[in-house]
């Protein structure tokens, strides 16, 4: 894959990225690309087609990228201590290098290391994220590090303690309406203890707790009508029955899991390879593994919401073994986007209408 990363290509260890048969037609059918962090080595990848039909990888170097929200020209990511707006520099129709769009970090938020985990814009294209470290969902601020919005009923104050391990934002109706916690902790650091089965959502609307026993759930999306989530301590994907506070498993797979977002009946899911920590050890997702002889994965899957088959899938060798966000980029071909480790940068200027 070195010639799609002219720039920051990976060489050692060796970094190999392979798909199913039919990934990349899948791609063109769904008049997508995909754009994933893998925040343990600080990445952006963006996967999408070449000329030639065959796959087109993509990457720069952010120092813990996490969260993603995407357009198809726009594109927001967080990293170590600060929250990027990148705006695509091409016109309709233009090219540069052969891809159709050139994503360029052209607002930088410095927020310090709040431990962002998932973005989003609201209906009124206000900036919302999880303030993992404080326990909140907030915005940006142009005077401070941030401005909070809503925290859990659970939590009495506001401290960098990390006491819930608050991660995943569902939007519903343009509005933030749905979020996860490992833990309804009100200490630091307390979620750790409640990992097998702490996990909750909460509707931030109501305030209140919807649904409870989970282990690790991550990525809340709302889509079809129903909300979907990952239980990613024992390595499934599903959905919540509202009415019950129940969640419902559809496919087990072979990782820890974060990151979920769709493309009509589909679902793609970021999969990583657990870290061997008090953290992620002893989770139900080990014992499944085990029983199905299976090893975890990093990667992506497609699974199709109508069988609850992985359909597609791309996998991950080599230096990347943890993942944290995907996203779709609707009608977007090839995409490449500019970092801050080559000159390309500097030469890269456009002009206001």
């Amino acid at each position: 894959m070195n010639d799609e990363m002219p720039f920051e290509t990976i060489t050692s260890p060796a970094l190999e990225i392979t798909a199913s048969r039919q990934f990349t037609a899948w791609l063109a059918e769904q008049h997508i690309s995909l754009a994933f962090t893998t925040y343990q080595t600080g990445k952006l990848f963006l996967i999408g087609l070449q000329p030639s039909g065959e796959l087109s990888v993509f990457e720069r170097t952010f120092n813990r990228a996490m969260g993603l929200y995407a357009s198809s020209n726009q594109l927001y990511l967080s990293s170590l201590y600060q929250l990027w707006q990148f705006e695509n520099a091409l016109e309709p129709g233009q090219l540069h290098e052969g891809y159709d769009r050139l994503y360029v970090p052209q607002v930088g938020y410095t927020t310090g290391d709040l431990d962002i985990h998932d973005i989003a814009l609201s209906e009124q294209r206000q900036i919302l994220f999880v303030n993992t470290l404080f326990s909140c969902l907030a915005t940006i601020s142009q005077t401070h590090s941030f401005t909070p919005l809503w925290h859990p009923p659970f939590i009495s104050k506001l401290a960098a303690e990390d006491r819930c391990h608050l991660n995943g934002l569902a939007m519903r109706d343009g509005k933030p309406r749905y979020m996860t916690a490992i833990a309804q902790t009100d200490v630091a650091d307390g979620w750790r203890d409640r990992r097998h089965n702490g996990g909750c959502v909460i509707d931030i609307e109501n305030n209140e707790i919807i649904a409870a026993g989970l282990s690790m759930p991550h990525s809340p999306r709302w889509h079809l009508n129903q909300l979907w989530l990952l239980n990613s301590g024992t390595g499934e994907f599903g959905k919540l029955d509202l009415n019950r506070g129940e969640f419902q498993p559809i496919t087990f797979c072979p990782g820890y899991l974060r990151g979920l977002a769709f493309s009509s009946n589909f679902v793609i899911v970021g999969l990583s390879k657990p870290r061997h920590n008090k953290t992620f050890s002893g989770l139900a997702l080990d014992e499944t593994l085990t029983a199905k002889n299976a090893d975890a994965r990093a990667g992506l899957q497609v699974i199709d919401l109508n069988s609850g088959d992985a359909v597609h899938w791309l996998r991950i060798e080599g230096v990347i073994e943890e993942m944290y966000d995907v996203v779709v980029l609707p009608n977007v071909q090839r995409p490449m986007a500019l970092g801050f480790k080559s000159d390309e940068i500097r030469r890269v200027i456009t002009i206001g209408a």
